[in-house]
């Protein structure tokens, strides 16, 4: 059977707020109310009971009542309630009844009855309450109920007059009491003013509720826009899974806020970028690559991808603007580390050009033991040894590179043979320089073919770009000890601009490079240097252009060749 209440909508988690706000606000100023009201009704109390007193020991200070009251108090007097009713003693106690407003001025002998009241009937009988305090001589005051209802009622002894009509003074012995004097507010009376106190009171109260409903709305409304309509155990779940994700995926995401905060971002792309708590940080206070700063840009709107270069990462950025009801959240970026791939792609494609090579020397190598067999079977082996001693001068293949035979290291005589063939396909001649010696061996080919690959193919293309009719290329390459040093200078234009050369990464848009910038394009120059760096070297610019040359890189790699 289902439970009714799992079928009950839930209220909204902003409607919760609003209910709960308002109720804390009504139950603070009922509160306070209640407070006002019972410290309102106390000082009312007080003060009625004080004014009972003052009037009641008014009363029974007059010398003509003491008197009349004294001469009534003696034993064997008779009362007669028709004389009482018309007496001085009703006359004085009406009058002051009527004068003050009180409820009843009763005043009595010393045995408790009655000589003056309110109503003329009950004159003559025992009064409702106890007079014994007040005929004991002291002055009381109490709330009480009597013949005319409940009271603030006030007691005080009447005291036979002083003998000579003089007063007594507080050192000799009291007068005796012949009498008591009461009076009495009714609590309707004493209540009167205050509904009239409370109104300033109910009437603030409700301003506060008022402004607790607009302040509450004004809450709810902002907390929906921030919370975007969420309710609570949705938040939850979104940071939990939030956390997962960003855990759990292994490429780096950050995310900048419209105004240009970090948001988030995850430990990988903390990583990556080498950041240290960037959440809550304006991006442009971020030591960012300034390709991926610009993709951040935050006038960015549209969605981007781009291959940088940062540290010494080769990183593939993809930047995608997020918006929710049409609202602008920002934009997120997920990196992707791509700097392993990239440095295999460049190996292989040196292993490609090199396997090249090998193949076009086993087959030229093929060609010359058949032109050497020919030789010999036809008898001429004086020509066949001529044949045999230049191919021992210019090497076992005939690249199409100046002065190969300079070059004696396998790997590098292979590499750039290939490269020669590449660069003599594309009208560059390819050259090797007159400082080349390389007595070691290429421990590490990888490295080396991607660092000189990079300074080869580049200087290739500012070749073709330059004004002479024959562009080359021409390479220098010297092994100290366990350390390589390369040089690499072309024909072209030269440099036009040193500033990023070394940390461009925009993304590769396959639209004709110009030749005078086409140093520092794409990562190959980036890569190369982070490479070499890696390895303690480096790869710099030696010279920008001259009046015979253009560009010349140099580059060091450190412990890549066995002495």
């Amino acid at each position: 059977m289902t439970d009714d209440r799992s079928r009950r909508p839930r209220l909204r988690f902003a409607t919760e707020v609003l209910l709960l706000q308002l109720l804390v606000v009504v139950a603070v100023i009922a509160l306070t109310s209640a407070v006002f009201v019972r410290i309102e009704v106390g000082r009312l109390e007080r003060a009625a009971e004080g004014t009972a007193l003052a009037i009641a020991q008014s009363v029974a200070s007059q010398q003509d009542l003491r008197s009349e009251v004294a001469r009534l108090s003696v034993d064997g007097t008779s009362l007669d309630r028709a004389a009482l009713a018309d007496g001085p003693v009703q006359r004085a106690a009406l009058a002051t009844q009527q004068r003050t407003g009180a409820l009843f001025v009763v005043v009595t002998d010393d045995r408790g009855i009655r000589l003056a009241h309110p109503d003329a009937d009950r004159i003559g009988q025992m009064v409702s309450t106890s007079p014994d305090e007040a005929l004991d001589g002291r002055e009381s005051v109490s709330w009480a109920r009597g013949t005319l209802g409940e009271s603030a009622r006030a007691k005080v002894p009447v005291r036979a007059p002083a003998a000579g009509g003089t007063a007594t003074s507080r050192a000799s012995s009291p007068l005796p009491v012949v009498g008591e004097v009461s009076v009495g507010f009714n609590r309707a009376r004493v209540y009167d003013t205050l509904v009239e106190d409370s109104v300033p009171v109910v009437g603030a109260g409700l301003v506060a509720v008022l402004l607790a409903v607009i302040a509450s709305v004004l809450l709810r409304r902002r907390l929906v826009r921030l919370t975007l309509g969420l309710q609570p155990e949705d938040l939850v779940t979104l940071v939990q899974n939030q956390q997962a994700v960003l855990g759990g995926v292994g490429e780096g995401v950050i995310a900048i806020a419209p105004s240009g905060t970090v948001t988030v971002c995850n430990a990988e792309a903390a990583r990556l970028l080498d950041l240290t708590r960037p959440v809550g940080r304006a991006v442009t206070s971020l030591a960012l690559p300034a390709p991926l700063a610009d993709l951040l840009d935050r006038s960015a709107s549209v969605p981007s991808s781009a291959t940088i270069v940062a540290g010494h990462r080769v990183l593939l950025v993809d930047v995608r603007a997020v918006h929710r009801d049409g609202r602008d959240l920002g934009r997120v970026a997920v990196l992707r580390d791509r700097t392993d791939v990239e440095a295999l792609t460049r190996r292989l494609d040196a292993v490609g050009s090199m396997s090249a090579a090998l193949r076009a020397q086993r087959h030229e190598f093929a060609n010359r033991l058949h032109a050497i067999s020919g030789l010999l079977d036809t008898g001429e082996a004086d020509r066949a040894r001529a044949y045999l001693a230049d191919v021992q001068e210019r090497g076992p293949l005939h690249y199409p590179v100046q002065h190969a035979d300079r070059l004696t290291e396998p790997y590098l005589q292979a590499f750039l043979g290939a490269k020669g063939v590449e660069a003599a396909e594309r009208g560059v001649l390819l050259r090797i320089g007159p400082e080349t010696l390389v007595q070691g061996t290429i421990t590490e080919p990888g490295d080396v073919t991607t660092v000189l690959g990079n300074l080869v193919d580049n200087a290739v293309t500012a070749a073709l770009g330059g004004d002479d009719p024959s562009p080359w290329v021409e390479v220098e390459v010297l092994d100290d000890r366990e350390t390589l040093h390369l040089s690499v200078v072309d024909s072209g234009p030269g440099v036009v601009s040193r500033e990023d050369l070394f940390t461009r990464g925009g993304p590769d848009t396959g639209a004709p490079r110009d030749p005078a910038q086409v140093h520092g394009l794409g990562i190959g120059l980036p890569l190369s240097r982070e490479i070499a760096r890696r390895r303690g070297g480096d790869v710099w610019l030696a010279s920008p252009g001259g009046d015979d040359h253009g560009a010349v890189f140099c580059a060091r790699l450190e412990e890549v060749v066995a002495p």
